[in-house]
């Protein structure tokens, strides 16, 4: 027994010596600051209201800087005993934090007929991932550089998009009445008639009970040819063979 606690000692000190606690510290700086430029990246998520806000991104980034600077310290492991010969790969920590974020990125893209959604908030949480293994690896400048840009672009090259040219697109699910057969050439000449056009290869038909369904994408001539989405609602509301409808901005 007085030979078990001179040695249990020995080894908790190890965990508390002086290179142990500056490991320590540097890893702590580190997590901070990727926290800190992950919320900066989550906000506009959060502002916007998406599923993904400030935590998630804020977790995703600081976790991702922990997993990539525990690799550069091996020889600090364990308080620095018994890790002789231990070798890490850095390259397979961050490639492991790419899958890993990947299938939390695939949680967030949502698909509502022809419609889909999530695609800058999952391509956001891998740049959030990426944050942090800048940080991860020392490269701090680089990393709050890409928090800046990453926040930049997704809140100014949406208002920069709007002062473009650009064209209505609208997804259109129509169900017909039993027993309405509609006619391709007809839907195009309606479209036609209110400043869209369908899109090649988006018409998509299905049937059920005795009823059809079509969906389909139509895109306006122009920045101001297309009828808005409320005026095109009250017209099919009145046309005859109609059962019902769905139409949203089509969204990628």
């Amino acid at each position: 027994m007085r030979s078990f606690w001179p040695s249990f000692e020995s080894d908790l000190a190890a965990f508390w010596s002086a290179p142990v606690v500056e490991a320590n510290l540097i890893v702590v700086f580190s997590l901070l600051g990727a926290l800190m430029l992950g919320l900066l990246v989550g906000y506009e998520r959060s502002y916007r209201g998406r599923a993904a806000g400030m935590r998630t991104y804020g977790l995703v980034c600081m976790a991702s800087a922990a997993l990539t600077i525990v690799g550069g310290y091996t020889h600090q492991w364990f308080g620095g005993q018994a890790v002789a010969g231990v070798a890490v790969d850095p390259t397979r920590i961050i490639q492991g934090i790419v899958t890993g974020v990947g299938f939390l990125g695939a949680g967030v893209i949502m698909k509502e007929g022809l419609n889909i959604s999530g695609l800058t908030t999952a391509a956001s949480i891998w740049a959030a991932s990426v944050i942090g293994v800048l940080v991860g690896v020392g490269f701090y400048l680089a990393a709050i550089m890409l928090a800046l840009t990453a926040a930049i672009c997704m809140v100014w090259i949406p208002k920069l998009a709007g002062h473009l040219p650009s064209r209505q697109t609208v997804a259109i699910t129509l169900r017909f009445r039993e027993g309405v057969t509609p006619s391709e050439e007809a839907l195009q000449k309606t479209a036609l008639a209110r400043g869209y056009e369908i899109a090649p290869g988006s018409i998509s038909i299905s049937h059920s009970e005795g009823k059809t369904k079509w969906s389909f994408v139509a895109v306006a001539f122009d920045r101001t040819s297309g009828a808005p989405v409320t005026d095109l609602a009250r017209e099919l509301a009145a046309v005859e063979g109609v059962d019902g409808f769905h139409l949203a901005p089509a969204r990628n």
